[in-house]
């Protein structure tokens, strides 16, 4: 090629392309499209904070439960919804909380996808928090600006 970084490796055909990217919107979120679901009272998705209980107390999505990825077992995973879609978050993209938190519930036969930068992302996109032991409810009136995406 023309001397192109970019190019140095060609892309996929548009055929395999559509299919990995199909298949990498299967495992992730990002803050705007949970807040939107959020928003909207989706009940099909769950919201696991898999952060300490320290760190969830001092600030959590609206919504989320806290169940630390490390306190995960066999046993304390076996009371989930399986009809549920758990969607995992930690503090941010150096963090890989929900990494391991997500491969927990999948390997115990849960559905799961991961949100794409955390709690940063989240905060940086102007979402909502919750302090406390409390869940928490999305506001009437959320103070998110729209991404343009």
């Amino acid at each position: 090629m023309s001397g192109s970084a970019v190019l140095q490796f060609p892309p996929p055909s548009a055929s395999q392309g559509a299919r990995w990217l199909h298949e990498k919107l299967s495992h992730y979120t990002d803050a705007w499209d949970l807040a939107q679901d959020l928003a909207n009272g989706i009940r099909e998705i769950i919201v696991l904070d898999v952060r300490s209980t320290e760190q969830y107390l001092a600030g959590h999505i609206c919504g989320a439960i806290s169940f630390p990825h490390r306190t995960m077992t066999h046993e304390s995973l076996l009371p989930l919804d399986r009809d549920k879609v758990y969607v995992t978050y930690c503090d941010g993209i150096g963090c890989n909380g929900s990494t391991k938190g997500a491969w927990k519930l999948a390997s115990a036969g849960l559905r799961v996808k991961e949100l794409i930068g955390g709690l940063d992302f989240w905060l940086r996109d102007g979402h909502p928090l919750v302090q406390g032991e409390e869940a928490g409810r999305w506001p009437t009136q959320s103070r998110a600006r729209d991404c343009g995406c």
